[in-house]
């Protein structure tokens, strides 16, 4: 099988097409989530996560996305482990990113309350209690998430290690950020500017996991 820095090899179609899973995994989950953020009514990326919209007449279209996403990602997940046989983070790393995977199907099962007058005609502000199916979302989302930063330093120290200082910085840099950004979503006060902070990480996020993807992908034939 190939490494992140040996020469192209040879690899089974079926790796190739579990990691073209990882490529596309991103691409689609921010197409969908975010085609629904500018166009469903009285949703407002400024004060609503993309979560939200699992709510609604059209809520299936993020819980699907949610899904498929997961499945995606859990699809990449195996595809980078059969690619990655030797050096250092070889299981950690795609064990990991399967973990977000596993996050991602959990938040497509349980929703995310109404919040903040998403839908039409939820009351504005904070939701004043919480639903299970919510605190489900919530840890869901937490498993994910960390999982995913994880595997970003992971693989900063998987890079390091094979010489490839930019991809180890890029990968460091992705999982500082994404941490950051959760941490300041978590705190209870989603102002604006913490808002958009943290959908820019999850931005950040997805598109390292599929250049990651694309760059083991490339090293097959």
């Amino acid at each position: 099988m190939t490494s992140m820095t040996a020469p192209a090899t040879s690899a089974p179609s079926t790796v190739k097409a579990l990691l073209a899973c990882g490529v596309l995994a991103g691409p689609f989950y921010l197409a969908v989530g975010l085609a629904q953020a500018l166009t469903r009514d009285g949703f407002d990326i400024r004060r609503h996560p993309l979560s939200v919209l699992s709510n609604g007449e059209l809520g299936w279209i993020q819980i699907g996305n949610f899904v498929l996403s997961g499945l995606l990602v859990l699809a990449a997940a195996v595809g980078l482990g059969r690619a990655t046989t030797t050096g250092p983070g070889r299981r950690w790393g795609p064990g990991l990113i399967a973990g977000y995977g596993v996050g991602l199907l959990a938040a497509g099962a349980f929703s995310a309350d109404p919040f903040d007058g998403f839908p039409v005609g939820t009351p504005a502000g904070p939701a004043e209690s919480t639903s299970w199916h919510g605190v489900m979302h919530f840890v869901a989302g937490g498993i994910g998430f960390f999982a995913l930063i994880g595997a970003c330093l992971v693989f900063a120290r998987r890079f390091a290690v094979l010489g490839r200082r930019g991809w180890a910085g890029y990968s460091a840099v992705t999982g500082v950020l994404f941490l950051a950004a959760f941490v300041g979503i978590s705190s209870g006060n989603p102002s604006a500017a913490i808002l958009l902070a943290f959908t820019a990480a999850v931005i950040l996020g997805w598109t390292w996991l599929s250049l990651l993807s694309l760059l083991v992908l490339r090293r097959c034939r």
